[in-house]
């Protein structure tokens, strides 16, 4: 395994504010898996200060949603609203340093300066109205008016960083104003809290959407002014639909936890989120062991990747036919019963399962597929009329007589077709498609043999009785 000199720290950082979709979950994914590569320490953060939007349930979501994934963290989770006095003790520092500054300037003030800058054609941001500087006369300071507390962020030069994945980034200071780290009532800002949790965390590397591009410059430049080591940031292009749209709602499920709902394996969409931005060569299909040794951040894609549900539904087939049969019987057992399965004296579920699962994309598919074996067969009156005719009932009185005495294993009982269909001269579809009609009730099975074998005997010849 590859080491670094320092011990490799990252973080997933999520906003409780909805479910956990497939962007911030391939997110936690790299993160994890950069951490794994290294040995190192992959940390889980709650980043949960917007009281209006972020909510218990939403961090439930988050956390569920990685443990089906099976992305454990090290540490955490944190959470940002049980930090308030860190993040105070670190403002008044600021404030001391002279880094920060108190802000009476009311929102309207700060709106009507924005108006006029818009007016003028340039960028809208705050003027600087109580920002402290040598010579500088403040205005008085308003009557019954909380302050914010801004940061003061350097008027001239540029933030540059190393992009992992988009290379190069420069950002002029002159785009930034100064941002707001501490509301009125005290409470602190996103990018602050986001700065200061880095610091502390000793997170080495910031793998994140690159949504968050326009937040770097404003974290490095809080990090450098208290004094703070930077990490590594990559940020990922997003994920699109298969129309090349942003992925939304209307391109199906993207929350994570409507996957395993919809019968899909947490291996597999591991797999799938893996290449959704990296690679290994030509390699399509491999292991989460095998991704944590191959991953690094060399391979990170610069361009957007296109989310397509034919190609997660053949990754999903592939794992449900590696899968442990009984494994797929626990998973499918619930909706099968939901469905109207019966269990009791029918035969077992996971060796029917393993029979079935090569061309079920899903459990759900594979469920649904397997239903014909748990419920009692009802051929429709066409299909009866078409294949369980009087010419071909002596031929199945001939099969019943057989089967109540033949050894019960696949071979012998395929053995006992072959001859039954020579005794009479027919082809395999004259006697095949009866007894599947009278055995499950559809005409579309795995092979004859195989069906009844599992069936038993009991039940095969209980159910020729009824036709002949």
């Amino acid at each position: 395994m590859t080491t670094t000199a320092t011990p490799v720290r990252t973080r997933f950082a999520p906003s409780p504010t909805g479910y956990l979709h497939l962007g911030g979950a391939r997110t936690a994914l790299y993160s994890w898996a950069y951490a794994r590569h290294f040995g190192g320490t992959f940390v889980l953060r709650i980043e949960d200060t917007d009281l209006e939007r972020s909510t218990p349930e939403a961090v439930q979501a988050i956390i569920e949603g990685m443990k089906w994934l099976g992305l454990d963290h090290d540490e955490g989770p944190f959470y940002q609203m049980q930090r308030m006095d860190r993040y105070r003790e670190v403002v008044a520092q600021m404030l001391l340093d002279g880094t920060a500054y108190h802000c009476y300037s009311s929102p309207e003030e700060v709106e009507a300066m924005r108006e006029r800058m818009r007016a003028a054609g340039e960028k809208p941001r705050y003027d600087g109205t109580w920002r402290p500087e040598p010579g500088k006369t403040l205005p008085a300071i308003p009557a019954d008016r909380k302050p914010v507390v801004r940061f003061k962020n350097p008027l001239d030069g540029d933030v540059t960083w190393d992009d992992v994945v988009k290379g190069t980034i420069t950002i002029s200071n002159r785009e930034l104003d100064d941002l707001v780290i501490a509301r009125p009532d005290g409470t602190p800002t996103y990018n602050f809290c986001v700065a200061v949790d880095d610091w502390d965390m000793q997170i080495t590397h910031v793998i994140r959407g690159d949504d968050h591009v326009n937040n770097t410059p404003r974290q490095i430049n809080i990090l450098r002014a208290i004094g703070a080591p930077l990490p590594l940031y990559g940020h990922l292009p997003m994920i699109l639909g298969a129309d090349g749209e942003k992925l939304s709602k209307r391109h199906g499920a993207v929350s994570v936890m409507d996957y395993p709902a919809q019968g899909f394996l947490p291996e597999a969409m591991l797999n799938y989120l893996a290449r959704l931005g990296w690679s290994h060569g030509d390699d399509e299909v491999f292991s989460t062991a095998q991704f944590c040794e191959w991953f690094n951040l060399n391979h990170l894609s610069k361009s957007a990747a296109q989310f397509n549900n034919e190609k997660l539904a053949w990754l999903n087939n592939h794992y449900i036919k590696q899968a442990d049969n009984a494994r797929l019987a626990e998973l499918a057992r619930a909706q099968m019963l939901a469905a109207g399965a019966v269990f009791e004296g029918a035969p077992d579920l996971a060796l029917v399962l393993g029979m079935m699962k090569e061309r079920a994309n899903t459990i759900n598919e594979l469920a649904a597929a397997s239903m014909l074996f748990f419920r009692e067969p009802q051929p429709e009156a066409a299909l009866v009329a078409q294949h369980i005719t009087d010419a071909i009932k002596p031929v199945l009185a001939q099969f019943a007589e057989r089967i109540a005495a033949v050894e019960w294993s696949k071979e012998a009982v395929a053995a006992m077709i072959k001859e039954v269909l020579a005794a009479n001269t027919i082809k395999m579809p004259m006697l095949a498609m009866p007894l599947r009609l009278i055995l499950t009730g559809q005409l579309q099975t795995p092979a004859i043999d195989q069906v009844v074998v599992l069936f038993g005997r009991e039940t095969v010849l209980a159910r020729l009785a009824k036709w002949l």
